[in-house]
């Protein structure tokens, strides 16, 4: 099965209350983006990578590089491989010069990983298809878009991702229209969530 490089695109958390982060993956050669939702931990040991700063002492992520590093282990690649009821399943692919191996991650520790050892990260058709959001007139993003929202903005995007948004009471062309919109303000998201209202009511 072929692979399709990712790359981070977007991370976008709140500063009001911690909880739900959004995690925003774009295919290295398309306008496709894979919007993760990843917990506040995670979300902090990537960006404090994706930033260059360096914690006062090592977290979790960082403990791991420095154990890899001291027996000559290499993470060669990050595979996002599965999605099973909206969950994301990777593995870890990594090699000590004579051998190699696989471990199970979660993605959210994966994509930790990967900015650590600067390996690229992975995923198939199927799982883009399935979750991605292809955009029309795509822009660059910069790796990290703290700031973004306003504080209503981000209460309402928490408040969605913890406890989902009534989408069932909105017809099919308010959600497509609120779809529209989301995409519009690159608001990955929750354009994730509506799509996937409106493709639970296709398959229905």
């Amino acid at each position: 099965m072929k692979k399709i490089k990712l790359e981070i695109v977007g991370l976008s958390y709140s500063q009001t209350q911690s909880g739900a982060y959004a995690l925003v993956l774009g295919e290295a050669k398309g306008k496709r983006r894979l919007p993760i939702i990843i917990g506040g931990f995670e979300a902090q040991a990537i960006a404090i990578e994706l930033e260059k700063m360096t914690p006062s002492r090592p977290l979790t992520h960082d403990l791991f590089r420095s154990f890899a590093d001291t027996f000559s282990i290499n993470v060669k690649e990050v595979l996002i491989y599965d999605l099973i009821e909206g969950i994301f399943f990777a593995k870890i692919v990594c090699e000590n010069g004579t051998t190699e191996g696989e471990i199970d991650a979660r993605t959210s520790d994966a994509i930790a990983l990967a900015v650590r050892f600067n390996c690229p990260v992975y995923t198939y058709e199927f799982i883009l298809s399935q979750a991605g959001i292809v955009l029309d007139d795509d822009k660059d993003a910069p790796a990290t878009d703290e700031g973004d929202l306003t504080e209503q903005e981000e209460e309402e995007l928490l408040a969605e991702v913890t406890s989902g948004n009534d989408f069932g009471r909105k017809s099919d062309k308010e959600l497509e229209e609120m779809l529209n919109k989301a995409l519009e303000e690159e608001n990955y998201e929750r354009a994730s969530r509506i799509r996937d209202e409106l493709n639970r009511r296709k398959s229905a």
